[in-house]
């Protein structure tokens, strides 16, 4: 474990004698204050004196008491906050060369040559103009007298670093802009809400969202609602979309459906380049169909309610990488933005993101849009494929489940299969609580939580005569299973029971849903963002309990088995002192330093401690041990409180993540499955027995890949039910930096400046 610095600025660290100036610029986004505080902690431990910069650029340009030096304790209890603490502003003045002389004498006067963007596209462009000026800047400051010769020699450069803050997701070069995740959540608790009423009354409704130029808010809401049609700037509808519409909304009713939901982005265009508004879509419908139809605008209420765990995890990584990447500069390094590529913080030039934002869109808002006319505009083909694909649940139920459930059926419809569905897992399979499922019977499965299909932890050695024997009865020629550990599992087994039963010899493909996030193969799993986010909120709620009392510090279980993802970020994403896990051995002498740490910080300023425990982190020391150890040790300093979290942890409805993540899994299996049935068909038999017969789909980075089950298995822990290696350790040092441990940063796979690639994506391009 880390040890505690009681005093992180050091002679040796890298920040020694340099300043750095954070600022929010443009529109605020939830998760800039994660970034915010995450500046100054780690700019502080390595050293730096950090400083803020109210109101944006207008306080770089007004200077005073708007440049204020932060502490350690001036960004306690930020995490949680939506908008920006440190406040933002649209500023004229900025963008004259008097604006910037006045904000360049600021920073001078104060030793500033390290400054931190929050913004978009918008304050990084005039980040870099700043930049590119400096010298100029400098030499007429000197000329005037606004400063000396000294005060010019010792900020003859500056150095910039940007992080997008932006809920549009419209920047180029970063997969996910700071915000976008929590508006996201916005959106979805709203639809949700309207969707229960929609049902009431058997009501149309169209709702707008934000996105002038970029269609991903609009896009990924209507993935992760199932909406009927969705109007977006980067593909305009065809001249006849009012046909088609009308046609769709109708269909959709006949289905048996008591709604419809049309999503609009604000900058929605048709072929002409006319707008599209939500009260023109209204007027349609009412119109042609009669339909009771209703608006709703959801307007800044998207930019607005606390960040979402992602949103908190991002902010906090890019802030630790923006500071690493200011303190390594130098005269000749460009103004870089930092960024998140998959699940690795990159550092990308500046002014090459801002050049290529207008050009075409990205590869995830491309599979995005694919996965969705397949989803919402075609229709299964009157001609079958003569093939039956069974789908099925495995494990503890896992929020985002159905989501993939619906996705796999419907999909399967379109490639002309009959789907069946598997109720209670293996266990289900054996006792033949096999259904033909359709095309409505799916509808509005997105946004339920648990399993509808039911699931169970049995595993199917025990019954393969069973098994066999119902995949024969059914004339099943390809199995999907979604699920857990178990799944993965229980498929190895279905492998292995393949040379004796030949009715096993059919594809295979698992896809990860566990809240423990511990399935090899894939570096996220359905269910695992919106246990994260439960986590964070019933943090949040519990630190905010203790209002008013005195100094208190909550030790909080999760769950995830052996797997410590849980209690890592969520960890991060609230800002915990301390997070227990198995695959971080600690002894009682870690504990006692840990506790010793908090006592000293309880000695400041800080009222609030926060403990996270992983349940199997070790079996001696137990929630009650730890609770105990720090009860005991902390007298008279703070008092302690424990939560178990328990079940909570897996029920709710899914976020938009686990969603969306649900919906692209089952159509990428499917696509998966049909071509793998095809080339293991001879003479109208199936026979799949090589080992890419049965593959695990995962994500990897930033990719969708399937990977043979047999090549997973060496590199699993089945004593401990985890993989043998997991990326998200590697965030744990930036947990123990941001609660104050003076640790080394690990730099070893430190980002590298990079260029943005350009790579020419089919609108049609398979799935």
């Amino acid at each position: 474990m880390a040890q505690p610095s009681k005093n992180p600025c050091s002679a040796e660290r890298p920040g020694t004698g340099k300043a750095i100036a954070v600022l929010t610029s443009g529109g605020d986004a939830q998760g800039m204050n994660a970034a915010v505080r995450a500046v100054v902690r780690v700019g502080i431990s390595l050293g730096a004196k950090v400083y803020f910069v109210h109101e944006g650029y207008q306080g770089l340009v007004d200077g005073g008491e708007n440049i204020k030096e932060a502490s350690w304790e001036s960004v306690s209890m930020m995490l949680q906050l939506g908008g920006t603490v440190i406040g933002s502003a649209r500023c004229q003045d900025f963008r004259t060369r008097e604006g910037r002389l006045k904000a360049a004498r600021n920073l001078v006067k104060r030793g500033i040559t390290n400054l931190c963007v929050i913004g978009g596209d918008g304050s990084l462009t005039g980040a870099d103009t700043f930049r590119a000026e400096w010298s100029s800047l400098l030499a007429e400051l000197l000329k005037t007298g606004g400063i000396t010769a000294e005060e010019a020699k010792t900020s003859s450069y500056l150095n910039i670093v940007g992080m997008v803050g932006s809920i549009d997701n419209d920047f180029c070069g970063t997969d996910m802009t700071i915000g976008t995740d929590s508006a996201l959540h916005r959106i979805m608790e709203i639809v949700d809400a309207i969707t229960t009423t929609a049902q009431s009354h058997q009501r149309t409704f169209v709702l707008e969202v934000m996105g002038r130029h970029c269609g991903y808010l609009a896009l990924v809401t209507s993935l992760a609602c199932g909406a009927d049609w969705v109007f977006i700037p980067e593909s305009p509808p065809e001249d006849d979309w009012e046909d088609h519409l009308c046609r769709r909304l109708t269909e959709t009713r006949l289905g048996g459906s008591r709604l419809n939901i049309i999503i609009v982005a604000e900058g929605a265009i048709d072929r002409h380049g006319k707008a599209i508004s939500a009260d023109d879509i209204k007027n349609l419908v009412v119109k042609r169909l009669g339909y009771d139809t209703r608006v709703t605008i959801l307007g800044h209420v998207q930019r607005g309610g606390t960040p979402s765990a992602f949103d908190r995890i991002l902010g906090s990584r890019m802030g630790v990488e923006a500071v690493m990447a200011l303190l390594e500069g130098t005269p000749d390094t460009p103004a870089c933005v930092v960024s998140l590529s998959g699940n690795q913080a990159v550092r990308l030039p500046l002014m090459e993101c801002v050049q290529v934002l207008p050009s075409r869109p990205r590869r995830s808002f491309q599979n995005n849009w694919n996965v969705y006319k397949l989803l919402a505009h075609i229709r299964p083909p009157p001609t079958k494929s003569g093939y039956t694909l069974a789908v099925m649940n495995v494990g503890a139920p896992a929020a985002g489940m159905n989501a993939a459930v619906r996705s796999t059926v419907r999909i399967g419809l379109i490639h002309g299969h009959r789907m069946l569905a598997v109720h209670d897992g293996f266990e289900g399979l054996a006792l033949g609580m096999v259904e033909e499922i359709g095309w409505d019977k799916v509808g509005g499965w997105t946004g339920l939580g648990g399993s509808k299909l039911g699931t169970k932890r049995t595993l199917p050695k025990k019954y393969f005569e069973e098994i066999s024997a119902t995949i024969n009865s059914f004339s099943i020629h390809g199995l999907i299973i979604i699920g857990g550990f178990e799944a993965f599992m229980g498929s190895l087994e279905l492998m292995e029971g393949r040379a004796k039963y030949e009715e096993l010899c059919i594809p295979l493909c698992i896809i990860p849903a566990t809240v423990s996030n511990n399935v090899p193969g894939s570096d996220f799993s359905i269910g695992a963002d919106t246990a994260l986010n439960t986590i964070t909120t019933t943090c949040d709620r519990i630190k905010q309990s203790a209002a008013g009392t005195k100094r208190r510090v909550f030790i909080i279980e999760t769950m995830g088995g052996y797997c410590g993802y849980l209690a890592t970020m969520a960890g991060l994403a609230g800002g915990a002192d301390a997070a227990y896990i198995f695959e971080e051995h600690f002894s009682i002498r870690d504990l006692q330093m840990n506790v010793e740490h908090l006592t000293e910080k309880m000695k400041t300023t800080v009222k609030r401690g926060l403990v996270l425990r992983n349940e199997h982190c070790n079996e001696n020391y137990t929630t009650d041990f730890i609770y105990n150890l720090y009860s005991e040790e902390g007298k008279g300093i703070f008092d302690c409180r424990k939560n178990v979290l328990g079940h909570m942890q897996q029920g709710g409805t899914p976020t938009p993540f686990d969603r969306n993540f649900g919906t692209k899994m089952g159509a990428k299996s499917v696509a998966w499955i049909t071509g793998k049935i095809k080339e293991c068909s001879r003479h109208g038999r199936i026979f799949a027995n090589t080992a890419d017969s049965a593959c695990l789909l995962g994500m990897r980075k930033r990719s969708l890949v399937f990977q043979p089950l047999t090549e997973l298995k060496e590199q699993t822990d089945f004593v401990h039910r985890i993989p043998k290696e997991q990326w998200w350790l590697k965030l744990r040092p930036i947990l123990k930096i941001l609660a104050k441990y003076s640790i080394e940063l690990d730099t070893s796979e430190k980002a590298h400046l990079e260029h943005v690639t350009r790579k020419r994506i089919s609108l049609e391009s398979h799935i």
